[in-house]
Order: C-alpha cells, then structure tokens, then sequence
C-alpha cells in the first residue's frame, strides 16, 4: 500500500504537535536558559517542520500520485493470510503468552508462521525452538528481561 505523502506529512505535524504540547508542562530550571523541554521541543519543530515539506510534496503530487494506492500482495490470497497469521500471533501472543509462558508460545507463534511462509515443517519446528531458546537465552539470561513462565513456573534454568 502507498499513500501519498501528504498523508504521512499531516502525521508527522500531529507527532510534532503532541510532543509540542506534552512539554508544556516540563519543569523550569531557575537561572538557567535552557531546560529539560529544549530538545524534545526541537525535534519535535523538526518533525513539524517536516511535516509541511511532505504535505506540500504530497500536495503538489496529487494529480501524478493517488491518495492511496494498493501493492500487488493485496489481491494474494497467500500474501493475506501471511497477514492475518502475522496479527494474530501478536493478538494470541497479549492473551496466551501470561498463562501458557513465553516458552510455549514463542515457538508456537513462529512454526505458524513459517508454515504460513511455506518453510518445510520439520525445517519450520526446528527453526522455531532454536529460535525461542535463543532469544529466550538473549532476554531472559544476558540481558534480565522477566519473560513470563506461564505453565513452566517451576521451572527456571
């Protein structure tokens, strides 16, 4: 999908906009020009300021770029399932991954994808537990991220 950039310069300028607002409220620092609000303010100007080029680009466009263009993939059936199978492992991942544990869900999450990829199954099984006790090595062990244990809670290595 292609939108026109016009579309995306009117996001950047409500970005830039939010942040403009949400620094309001940033503390003074007494005796001193400058405060905790000057970098976020300043790129959040740049962000604004971005924001009008892509609208006027996107503006002056109109005429040779539609507002929305749909890709080739939309019209796969196989391209849209990848879709549907993508959201919903993030959507499965919120509800199950607490009760069943990251352990369980993971590579649950990743054989369905690579099936939907049409990865062979056994190459699919194996890439999703290696694949799982990697990261979960990576997150869990080197860097202290509390990965849920769901099921396996009496469980720790």
């Amino acid at each position: 999908m292609k939108l026109n950039d016009a579309i995306f310069g009117v996001l950047l300028m409500l970005l830039g906009a939010a942040v403009l607002v949400a620094i309001q409220g940033y503390p003074k620092i007494p005796g001193q020009p400058v405060g905790p609000a000057l970098f976020p303010g300043l790129i959040a100007a740049g962000l604004c300021i971005g924001g009008v080029l892509l609208m006027a680009r996107g503006w002056r466009q109109r005429g040779a770029q539609p507002w929305l263009a749909w890709d080739a993939w939309v019209r796969s059936p196989r391209h849209i399932l990848a879709l549907v199978v993508l959201l919903g492992s993030v959507v499965f991942y919120i509800l199950a991954a607490d009760a069943l544990g990251f352990l369980i869900t993971a590579p649950l999450i990743l054989a369905a994808l690579l099936f939907v990829l049409r990865v062979p199954p056994l190459r699919a099984v194996t890439i999703a537990i290696v694949a799982t006790l990697l990261v979960h090595f990576a997150f869990y062990k080197l860097l202290r991220v509390p990965l849920p244990w769901g099921v396996l809670k009496g469980i720790a290595w």
